[in-house]
């Protein structure tokens, strides 16, 4: 009998494994310079004089896999045709894909706990997260995920996936849920065999709505960082993955959070005058710690797309990337904003239509 059991767990061993889908997109640092697939982004290109290789410009488009589970806010998020629908959304974010990369964009930020659906909030009553209160991570909202990433990764583009939102993550049980969360998201990215996603851990980690202090740069945020770029580390074979938190629009991170980051994102909310864009690279560029990573803007809502002068293009002389925040205003209508839900993920705004008839011109595409 003994010698049967011994046959059998050897045929077990020997019973092939299920493979990882092989991933044709990897995204990498090389000094100032993001690269895809070993090659630098806008490989050869300089707009006006300024050099645009390397950079990654980008959309803040965080509501891909949002849906709601209070039954009191769902309503809220009617189509103008129909009830909401997630699994719509979600198709709806992947058709449009191909039309933004077409036009210059190589990555989008999204987030597991989404961002205002309203474009700024005051409360969020609203149950938008991927992760159960306890920090488990939610197999509908993963499913969506996987299927944007997975085009994503078909199309050549970035994915800076974000994992927790002020407000959603309020909503946790404990700092153990948020750090229980933040490891079953590497997991899962690792799992996955995902290598064209870069990690924000929280959007705007600085803000008043966060509740604990492990995603707070003033409290533990380098240790979150670090924890996952270990945990990363250890359960990849290729190096692990690209790991940064965000602060508040017109905030300079401290040496100690830039000295964690792999690269340094900053926000453009509220800053009005593009010299001041300019002043936050060159404060950030001399900081101690810093060692030369790139500097990505992955939020902004200064626009003036038809101006010599605007905060995309400030971005890009400092040698920064930039990206886009587009949400629906007062008085506008479905077709306007990218965070407001429910979203036309199309090029369906006039707002839409200067920022990538700008982007198609700066990154040498033809807009289509």
């Amino acid at each position: 009998m003994r010698n049967l059991w011994l046959v059998v767990a050897a045929a077990i061993a020997f019973v092939p494994q299920p493979q990882r889908a092989a991933r044709k997109t990897v995204v990498s640092i090389e000094g100032r310079e993001f690269r895809v697939n070993g090659r630098p982004t806008y490989a050869g290109r300089s707009y006006d004089g300024t050099t645009v290789q390397g950079l990654l410009f980008n959309s803040r488009m965080v509501q891909g896999i949002f849906d709601d589970r209070n039954a009191e806010t769902r309503r809220r998020w009617a189509y103008p045709d129909g009830p909401w629908d997630p699994e719509r959304n979600t198709r709806e974010f992947i058709a449009a894909m191909p039309l933004w990369k077409a036009n210059g964009l190589l990555a989008f930020t999204i987030n597991l706990q989404g961002g205002s659906p309203e474009g700024y909030s005051r409360s969020q009553p609203w149950v938008s997260s991927s992760f159960e209160t306890d920090g488990r991570l939610r197999a509908d909202y993963m499913s969506r995920l996987e299927r944007i990433l997975n085009r994503a990764d078909e199309l050549g583009m970035v994915a800076i996936v974000g994992f927790f939102y002020q407000g959603q993550e309020r909503q946790m049980d404990s700092a153990d849920a948020v750090i229980r969360a933040a490891d079953e998201a590497i997991d899962w990215l690792i799992a996955k065999g995902y290598t064209n996603v870069l990690v924000e851990v929280a959007n705007e980690a600085d803000n008043a709505g966060f509740k604990y202090d492990v995603v707070k740069p003033a409290g533990r945020a380098v240790e979150l960082i670090n924890r996952l770029k270990e945990r990363a580390n250890r359960a990849s074979s290729s190096g692990g993955l690209l790991i940064s938190t965000s602060l508040n629009g017109g905030r300079v991170p401290s040496d100690s959070l830039v000295r964690a980051v792999d690269f340094v994102l900053l926000h453009g909310n509220g800053v009005r005058d593009p010299a001041r864009i300019t002043q936050m690279v060159e404060e950030t560029r001399k900081l101690p710690n810093y060692r030369g990573q790139p500097i990505l803007f992955n939020e902004d809502d200064h626009f003036d797309f038809n101006k010599r002068e605007n905060n995309m293009l400030a971005a890009l002389r400092a040698y920064a990337s930039w990206g886009f925040f587009d949400y629906r205003m007062a008085g506008e209508r479905f077709d306007d904003g990218y965070q407001s839900v429910p979203v036309n993920w199309t090029i369906s705004s006039q707002r839409k239509r200067d920022f990538f008839k700008l982007l198609a011109t700066v990154t040498g595409v033809t807009a289509k």
